[in-house]
């Protein structure tokens, strides 16, 4: 839930602050390249919510805190980032379960969409003829770089124009 749902998110806030989570999921800290972080999942079993929509929906609420650790390479100290997510549930899992499966859509996220937005420029895309077109054709191409472990598409777009044959020595790319 964002910031642009004021009201929810206030009602989060507030089952957060005076309620005791029903579960609790505190995961082990993670070091990966210049990052240190620690998560702990609450899940809190039928909230209130201000709005009885959601509050007939509302099956959990989950918060996840984040504190993060990162290493700036220009001024060679630890910057600390302090982060906390509030979700809502139709269903009711363990903090554990819950833990998971955000860190899963996340990592969707940022390994698919991420790519699309920000290496394709999809959002900034001016096709609006048939605009599914061009998306499943994004999603092939990223298709094809993950089936060749290709790490970073940017810089594999870069070098397919500079050499457009190299489009053809991919694996899964057949030419008559």
């Amino acid at each position: 839930m964002k910031s642009n749902q004021l009201t929810l998110l206030c009602d989060s806030e507030a089952t957060s602050g005076t309620a005791l989570p029903d579960d609790v999921h505190h995961e082990p800290i993670t070091k990966t390249r210049n990052r240190i972080e620690s998560r702990e999942a609450e899940v809190f079993i039928s909230p209130y919510f201000t709005h009885n929509e959601k509050q007939d929906l509302a099956e959990a609420l989950v918060k996840i805190k984040r504190n993060r650790l990162v290493f700036n390479t220009k001024s060679k100290t630890w910057e600390n980032s302090d982060e906390t997510s509030f979700y809502i549930s139709t269903t009711v899992l363990s903090a554990e379960e819950f833990n998971t499966a955000i860190r899963n859509h996340w990592r969707i996220e940022n390994r698919n969409h991420h790519v699309r937005d920000v290496t394709m420029k999809e959002d900034e895309s001016r096709i609006r003829t048939n605009p599914h077109i061009f998306e499943k054709l994004r999603s092939f191409a990223i298709n094809i770089f993950r089936k060749n472990n290709v790490k970073n598409v940017s810089l594999e777009l870069f070098n397919n124009c500079m050499k457009l044959n190299n489009v053809l020595n991919y694996e899964g790319v057949s030419y008559n």
